[in-house]
């Protein structure tokens, strides 16, 4: 398995991680109150935080113990397919987020919104590469 290989592999689990972990804090609280007025700020915030440190360690680490770290022209491919294929989630996300700002929706949702595109986008990506080097084609996406 090349280091992009593993490196996909690392951001799709932090990206699923994450998103888990940010919810289950958030609907834990939301049992005493209303899901909208949940503190989700602060939680949202680590857990951002706490993924990019995690993603930091770990790509350090890989880069430790990796043999071989260089890109050939078949990983950068996959890189770009695997981006633009998530990026359609990200762009979903925030025309959502922008219709909720028209609408006057409250922050919370519209935050969320924007956090869940980006989540999604980042797992979207990591599978669509993990499937390319699987398969072996790029321009089947």
């Amino acid at each position: 398995m090349s280091y992009e290989e593993k490196s996909s592999w690392i951001m799709g689990v932090l990206a699923v991680v994450s998103l888990t972990v940010y919810l289950s804090i958030t609907l834990v609280e939301a049992a005493t109150v209303p899901l909208a007025e949940t503190n989700y700020v602060p939680t949202m915030f680590w857990t951002i935080i706490g993924s990019i440190v995690v993603s930091i360690v770990a790509h350090i680490l890989l880069g430790m113990f990796s043999r071989d770290r260089k890109k050939d022209q078949r990983d950068r491919e996959i890189y770009t397919m695997g981006e633009r294929v998530g990026n359609s989630l990200l762009v979903v996300g925030a025309l959502g987020a922008l219709i909720m700002a028209w609408q006057e929706v409250d922050w919370f949702w519209i935050a969320n919104a924007l956090y869940l595109g980006f989540s999604l986008s980042g797992v979207l990506s990591c599978i669509a590469r993990l499937s390319a080097y699987r398969r072996g084609t790029v321009g089947a996406w």
